[in-house]
């Protein structure tokens, strides 16, 4: 993937490309993924609303995407 997701970036990408990280989205209280207004949300504005600490969502975030692409690329 070789994608980082920075606070610009909007929510519907990051779940277009990783569809994957939802549960983290989900986990700390972004349930309304499906929405159309939250998939066109900067991840920064997703974590204001919902008074989630964006540098720290956002490391998290980048963290499980790499590992989770380091594990795909194991299984080939």
């Amino acid at each position: 993937m070789a994608v980082t997701i920075e606070k610009d970036t909007i929510i519907g990408d990051v779940l277009d490309v990783a569809p994957q990280s939802a549960p983290l989205f989900l986990a700390i209280g972004m349930h309304c993924l499906g929405c159309p207004s939250s998939r066109g949300e900067t991840v920064e504005e997703a974590c204001m609303v919902h008074g989630i600490d964006c540098d720290a969502f956002l490391a998290q975030l980048n963290h499980f995407l790499e590992a989770y692409e380091a594990s795909e690329a194991e299984k080939k």
